[in-house]
């Protein structure tokens, strides 16, 4: 057990040197700093944002609180200790009220769509139960307050300390807090109700009491002075801060920042190195992101607020820094990061696996909160660009389009058969660990306070969604309404007016850097052909000309009631490809639309997605879907061949986002360049199998070879075992595959072996399944043969939906030859 000595604690000195050197509390002016609309101030009037809204509110929030009960019921039960009502006490948990916050939180967002007194109610219960479990003083913590923490580890990666603040290194007291605060104001905001926010900011001030000032019942009465392992409350307590005006929250922010790094060090692998929670360094001397990636986003994200609240430039360079190296060295072109498993974080530079990353859904969202809070601090376009692809790529892949399905890991690549996400092998309803379908309720619905932001006289249009709001300049307010249907169309139109007559004002577009020569900001990806799509600004009709500046083109006029603007940003299919240094994607090529990554999944094509190779085309086809669950979602179509099936010769793509929405199959981003990267692709399938039989087997071969083999270099492979029949030549053969359960069986797919001489590919075969005990013949689909080319599978697919128990393969070989198989490969219908 690691015992809290085994801490290395800075000397005064140090802190000294290093806050003295930030740059004083001075507040830019309010006309010049960047502002977002609040989400409350923003009407959704769109077809891809809108339904998921109500998706939200009527599946995932009544669901996501059910499944967070337990954290009620130990703030219940923590209420009830407090005032001396008997009952059980609490389990001890170090974080299960934060995944009850932030469900609140998305359902604070999700009020604004329309009244909900029932919603409404069960949030004021719940208020009423975290205000019953705090202290009097403010602490809010169930484990300590009622002692259960005895029955809990104290020290090390998995503990809470033995009273209060005594191991705020992986306790999650402030981590907590800070999300009871973000859900507070959301509340508030939504409502105006501050029963919520009055416990946050009780709260609040008691942290900066026990924290900065010292108090007699905490710490021996010295002030902790240290930064918490899980960052958070940074972020919340400058919403905090915009929320009540109390500038003290804004000061609390910074001076968390302060300290990290400075007044305390951890010392240990893993989860206990000084990485891992960003305090290697004081944060104005890192400059690469490490360690686990919810972290440290979250604490960029707490820098950027107070860069962009407080001026201090001092914090500007190791952002700059940190954000290249993510966009440069450790970001999926999903905009995933954390690839590396085990510690949920940033690996080596340029190690970005594709079926084995692990990007977590909440770093995606970290991602999201980072970016646009240094768009706010710099009021540049490429932060907007990196939220963009974070947001509608690996966030929105996180939920299904049901709303009742989470994806904890994102990877780049599935087979369909490996329990990538948690034990799962698709998505799942829950996990015990809650954090991304939490995380996930209150992003989404926080999205169109994302969407524009101004200063005194500019209007910034960040986000693309049909959206209505009165955006407050100082000459007067100014309705702005925006109509499109992006992600998919390629135009987006805009309707502004002034409340004032002939006001003038500066609006700023994004046009976004999937519209020039590569898919997102960074060094790591760019398009084969890297001609920019030609975008253009329309006023009133008529096209102008205008200038990108920091990925803005700036309409600065004197406005007049009903003026329109329409951008116009051609989404051609595109192919990209990674710098040669992200070994995971070489001889890979990536296929974008607009601000989408699509991927190639088992239900649209006929053979296993990892098979097929592709070339940079324009013979591309868009097609939008018309029914069922993925309506209206854009689908693309490109030439490709498969090593699988030599008669297939396109491939048909979706949005990564929309994955695995019709049963968990194989999927794949990256597709090869290469057949030979296609074969090392194509995974085994043994698993299904419990026995193998055959009329004959050589006895230098094994039968057992055929579904244990990898992808064979050709039908003459003999480095590699098989099966054959040899010296049976002309004899019928027949091969039988027991197997482990009732199988749908998708497809089958047989390599033969051919060595030029005694063993040849057969004359004919044909199959038979077993089901309830009793074989049938294999209904072949209609356009389907019994093939026998060499060099690739064979595949076959039943034209009706079969449950087999067994396989049996009837061969009749060449009249002077034997039979022989390298592989036999089986997909399942998922």
């Amino acid at each position: 057990m690691m015992k809290k000595s085994a801490m290395a604690w800075l000397l005064p000195g140090i802190l000294l040197s290093a806050l003295t050197a930030c740059s004083p509390m001075d507040k830019p002016e309010s006309t010049d700093v960047l502002q977002a609309i609040p989400f409350q101030q923003v009407t959704l009037e769109d077809n891809f944002w809108l339904p998921r809204l109500k998706t939200q509110k009527e599946v995932l929030v009544p669901f996501a609180l059910d499944k967070v009960r337990p954290a009620m019921d130990n703030l219940r039960k923590t209420g009830n200790y407090l005032h001396g009502i008997k009952d059980e006490l609490p389990f001890p948990h170090r974080f299960i009220a934060s995944d009850l916050y932030k469900v609140m939180e998305g359902a604070a967002y999700l009020l604004t769509l329309e009244p909900d007194p029932a919603l409404e109610h069960t949030m004021d219960s719940i208020i009423d139960l975290i205000g019953n479990a705090q202290q009097a003083d403010g602490y809010l913590y169930e484990s300590h307050i009622t002692g259960v923490s005895a029955r809990h580890d104290h020290w090390g990666g998995g503990g809470m300390g033995d009273k209060p603040y005594s191991w705020v290194v992986h306790s999650h007291e402030l981590y907590n807090m800070g999300h009871m605060y973000e859900g507070a104001v959301a509340y508030y905001q939504a409502t105006g109700k501050d029963k919520w926010l009055k416990i946050a900011e009780k709260n609040a001030r008691h942290i900066h009491h026990v924290f900065f000032e010292g108090d007699s019942a905490y710490n021996g009465g010295k002030p902790v002075n240290q930064a918490p392992g899980h960052e958070e409350i940074e972020l919340a307590l400058v919403k905090l801060f915009h929320a009540t005006g109390d500038s003290l929250y804004l000061d609390m922010a910074k001076r968390f920042i302060d300290i990290r790094g400075v007044t305390f060090q951890p010392e240990g692998e893993g989860v206990m190195a000084p990485s891992y929670a960003q305090q290697h360094l004081p944060v104005r001397q890192q400059t690469k992101a490490v360690g686990h990636a919810i972290r440290a986003t979250y604490l960029y994200s707490g820098m950027a607020d107070v860069l962009a609240q407080t001026g201090d430039e001092t914090l500007k360079p190791a952002l700059d820094s940190i954000w290249a190296n993510i966009v440069d060295t450790r970001m999926h072109i999903t905009g995933g990061l954390g690839a590396v498993h085990g510690i949920e974080g940033f690996g080596p530079e340029y190690v970005l696996p594709n079926m084995d990353a692990y990007n977590e859904t909440c770093a995606a969202v970290g991602n999201v909160l980072f970016n646009y809070r240094m768009f706010l601090a710099e009021k540049d376009a490429k932060y907007v660009d990196v939220a963009e692809v974070a947001l509608y790529n690996n966030v929105l892949a996180g939920v299904n389009l049901e709303g009742n399905r989470f994806f904890y890991v994102n990877p780049l690549e599935a087979n369909g058969r490996n329990a990538f996400n948690q034990g799962q092998k698709g998505r799942s309803p829950w996990f015990g660990t809650a954090c991304c379908p939490s995380n996930l309720a209150r992003l989404i619905p926080q999205v169109p306070g994302m969407m524009y932001a101004h200063t005194g006289d500019e209007i910034y249009c960040t986000l693309y969604a049909g959206t209505s709001t009165v955006i407050p300049l100082a000459a007067g307010k100014v309705h702005v309404k925006q109509e499109t249907n992006y992600p998919f169309d390629e135009s987006v139109r805009f309707e502004i007016t002034p409340e004032q007559p002939e006001q003038t004002f500066a609006m700023r577009f994004r046009i976004p850097t999937w519209t020039g020569g590569q898919f997102v900001p960074g060094k790591l990806y760019s398009y084969l052909n890297d001609a920019p799509a030609g975008w253009k600004v329309l006023l009133n009709g008529k096209e102008v000309a205008v200038k990108l500046h920091k990925g803005f083109a700036t309409l600065n006029r004197t406005w007049k009631a009903g003026d329109r603007v329409e951008l116009q940003l051609p989404m051609p299919v595109r192919y990209n490809k990674a710098i040669p240094q992200v070994e995971a994607d070489a001889d890979r090529l990536c296929i974008t639309r607009g601000p989408l990554v699509y991927c190639a999944e088992t239900a649209d094509n006929a053979a296993t997605p990892a098979s097929y190779v592709v070339a940079p085309s324009t013979d591309t086809d868009v097609r939008q879907e018309t029914d069922g669950l993925l309506k209206g979602i854009d689908f693309i179509t490109i030439p490709a061949h498969s090593v699988q099936d030599g008669s297939i010769g396109q491939l048909t793509l979706l949005p990564y986002y929309a994955w695995d929405n019709r049963g968990d199959g194989a999927m794949i981003v990256w597709l090869p360049e290469n057949d030979a990267l296609a074969k090392a692709s194509i995974p085994t399938m043994p698993e299904y199998v419990a026995g193998l039989t055959a009329t004959h087997t050589f006895e230098q071969d094994d039968v057992y070879a055929i579904v244990t083999n990898g992808y064979p270099a050709s039908s003459h492979d003999t480095s590699i075992p098989r099966w054959t029949s040899w010296p049976q030549t002309g004899k019928k053969q027949t091969v039988e595959l027991t197997l482990k359960r009732p199988l749908r069986l998708q497809s089958l797919s047989v390599y033969w072996y051919d060595d030029r001489g005694g063993v040849q590919v057969p004359q004919s075969w044909s199959m038979e399944y077993r089901q309830g005990g009793q074989w049938k013949a294999f209904p072949i689909y209609v356009t389907d043969e019994y093939r026998v080319l060499k060099d690739q599978y064979n595949m076959v697919h039943p034209g009706e939906d079969i449950e087999a128990e067994a396989l049996r393969l009837h061969i009749t070989p060449q009249p002077q030859a034997a039979a022989g198989i390298l592989s036999i490969q089986l997909e399942e219908v998922k």
